[in-house]
């Protein structure tokens, strides 16, 4: 090893640069435009060069400058070299690329993306070469997705049974009615089916069949809403509510810290949902999906927490 660094090369990787622009250009000035350097740099750095190969590389013939014997071996050798070299930066990148993992994960419902930033700092923390994707072409069909290997992790409010996939429980909500203070269901312990049928509903856009207030609630009961308008954002619904425009259903424990101006009443009956996250059993990503489940399990909202928030939000508690 201290041969091999006793003898080091004389020429440097510009240098081979050096002399490819110039032989295949034959001319200072325009080697220098593509090395973008000037030509009197250039020239400069090859005889440099010569001085340390104490060889001519370059003879100049009718304002052209032309390789000589020793040039034209030191080009078939840059040629090589420079081909070689990119080869191998090519093989290290893609090996790089494919250290990289990418985790899909997706949830049925909009709002349950709060528990994601203290997911991913813990997931860096472990796996710095994990990217993590939220799928949102997925939320509306996770269990799908999950079978069909398009999505690594599925947060669901909805039991899954299926023999591919495995499943483990993260906590409890309860969806609830979000109002203006002003409204005059506010001052009601309960909100029950039949109330919805004078009122102005929004809920996100998707079909109404799939929602549990119109599946568990409503459809039982054989009420409609006088008018349904369907929004994408929860900041939105939040603001069509606050301006007394309506009523909203939406997780108790993914409401806004800024409740000012508005009330959240449990429904009769009160609808809670169980949520589970489920995942291939067979994944190339085993590793890091029990590295995000532990994440997500510790970071779930506990029933204190939810009461807690909501008291703070001056959200109206009503006994059972």
């Amino acid at each position: 090893m201290n041969e091999l660094f006793s003898s080091m090369p004389r020429t440097e990787v510009r240098h081979l640069a050096l002399v490819m622009a110039t032989a295949e250009n034959g001319s200072l000035t325009d080697a220098a435009k593509l090395l973008h350097l000037s030509p009197s740099a250039l020239s400069h750095q090859l005889r440099g060069l010569e001085d340390r190969l104490g060889a001519q590389l370059f003879e100049r013939r009718a304002k052209r400058l032309q390789l000589t014997s020793v040039g034209g071996r030191f080009l078939e050798s840059a040629r090589r070299l420079l081909s070689e070299l990119r080869a191998a930066e090519d093989a290290i990148h893609g090996l790089k690329d494919e250290q990289r993992i990418e985790l899909r994960i997706s949830t049925e419902c909009y709002t349950c993306y709060k528990w994601l930033p203290s997911v991913l700092r813990r997931l860096d923390a472990r796996f710095a070469h994990v990217d993590v994707r939220i799928a949102v072409e997925a939320t509306r069909r996770p269990t799908e997705a999950l079978l069909a290997g398009d999505l690594d992790i599925g947060m669901l409010s909805v039991p899954v049974k299926h023999a591919r996939l495995a499943t483990t429980p993260l906590f409890r909500d309860e969806l609830v009615v979000l109002m203006s203070a002003s409204h005059p269901l506010a001052q009601r312990p309960r909100v029950k089916a039949a109330d919805f049928a004078s009122e102005h509903l929004f809920t996100y856009a998707v079909p109404l069949q799939e929602l549990d207030l119109f599946r568990r609630v409503l459809q039982p009961a054989q009420v409609r809403p006088r008018r349904v308008s369907q929004v994408e954002l929860t900041e939105a619904l939040v603001e069509l509510v606050r301006a007394n425009l309506g009523l909203t259903v939406l997780a108790r424990w993914a409401l806004l810290s800024d409740m000012r101006k508005l009330h959240a009443v449990s429904l009769t009956p009160k609808l809670d949902r169980r949520w589970i996250a489920a995942w291939p059993k067979r994944s190339r990503v085993s590793v890091q999906i029990a590295e995000m489940v532990a994440a997500l399990r510790e970071t779930a909202p506990s029933p204190g927490e939810v009461r807690a928030a909501h008291t703070k939000g001056h959200v109206r508690e009503h006994a059972e």
